[in-house]
């Protein structure tokens, strides 16, 4: 039982951490402040990039047409080799669209059709990316403004509520925020001078002039995770950032399946690893420590007072970090006591991410697989 002991006291230390020392992480507040109207609004073109995603517009392009903003704002849809009339439904709802050119050797999908919204956009004070799933409360990307420069900040960045109404998006959903979250605290991407950088890909409020410096779109072109990689990009080029977790800004896209869900975290998540087995080793090790050791401790610990505490303390904290996304969701608290299976799903994802990069169909999504390293 020693060796279960050491095991619990590691997990519980590292617990520890991240509830009180890792930019309190697992806090789901407080979004974006009220603020006063800035003396002059700056022009926003909000850039599209789609993909077979014609079902989908209808529900949330008026959504980003229809907001009331005093200043210049355009909505500009990028259609990305769409075979389902994306084009067409778009050019429905806004008269703003343009079809991206053939995508050059070695740029992500995504990235390139982001690239021909920019070329077409002129030269506007900020760019919104966001994406086609994505819809908007009333009043947000005046919210968003307000906060660029009333704060002088050169990327906003909202994460979007996604839908849990199917059992597997309950269970997964709010775990996959968690875990962004606890990779990328979202307190100390805002804070100036953290290292830490990071952005929600469904929307994203870029200043041009800190883009143009930062080298472009054309410095992440091979990103397969835009988002973490725009946020890294403005940072390193002196920029100030801030991500919130958001009710503003919702997700319509639907992942009523286990599969779909899977696609959408293994399609990436050998790439945020760089295509490395050590950190592959590491982060499935990491995984197990913090959060299968804490209940196979409490549970195994029946006359070892010392794993038994440490496994039970380490589940608790576990447990009780999670609570707050789960509320943000509406879901059950109970739920957090799942929290030690949820991530060992995770891991298998993570583990099948780097099979499909192994058997050549990495980054697939939507009929195209990118090429990787």
């Amino acid at each position: 039982m020693v060796i279960v002991d050491v095991l619990a006291l590691a997990a519980l230390i590292g617990w520890l951490y991240l509830a009180f020392g890792h930019g309190g992480f697992w806090r789901t507040g407080p979004g974006l402040p009220e603020q006063d109207d800035p003396p002059e609004w700056p022009e926003v073109t909000a850039i599209i990039p789609a993909r077979d995603e014609a079902d989908i517009l209808p529900e949330t392009l008026p959504t980003l047409t229809a907001q009331e903003y005093p200043g210049v704002f355009r909505v500009l849809l990028v259609d990305d080799g769409s075979t389902d009339g994306t084009a067409e439904t778009a050019a429905r709802l806004t008269e703003h669209v343009i079809s991206a050119k053939d995508r050059p050797e070695g740029w992500a999908g995504k990235v390139w059709a982001m690239s021909e919204g920019v070329r077409a956009a002129g030269d506007p004070d900020f760019y919104l990316f966001t994406d086609a799933d994505i819809a908007y409360e009333p009043g947000t990307v005046k919210r968003l403004v307000r906060e660029a420069v009333n704060a002088r900040r050169d990327l906003v960045s909202q994460m979007a509520t996604l839908r849990v109404r199917t059992r597997w998006e309950k269970v997964i959903v709010p775990a996959f925020v968690y875990f962004f979250a606890q990779l990328y605290p979202f307190r100390r991407v805002t804070r100036d001078g953290a290292r830490t950088a990071a952005a929600a890909g469904g929307c994203m409020l870029v200043r041009r002039t800190v883009l143009e410096k930062a080298g472009g779109i054309a410095a992440i072109h091979d990103a397969l995770i835009d988002d973490v990689a725009m946020g890294r990009l403005i940072k390193r080029a002196g920029g100030r950032c801030r991500l919130d977790l958001s009710r503003d800004v919702v997700s319509r896209r639907p992942y009523p399946r286990l599969a779909d869900l899977w696609m959408m975290i293994a399609r990436s998540a050998y790439h945020q690893l760089r295509y490395s087995p050590v950190l592959l080793a590491g982060t499935v090790l990491g995984l197990l420590l913090l959060y299968a050791v804490p209940p196979a401790a409490t549970i195994a610990g029946a006359g070892h007072p010392v794993a038994l505490a440490a496994g039970a303390a380490g589940w608790a904290i576990m447990t009780l970090t999670y609570v707050p996304m789960l509320r943000f969701y509406g879901l059950s608290p109970l739920r957090a006591l799942g929290l030690p299976a949820v991530a060992l799903v995770y891991a298998a994802m993570t583990v099948d991410s780097a099979r499909r990069h192994r058997a050549g169909r990495g980054g697939a999504w939507k009929g195209r697989t990118v090429a990787t390293h």
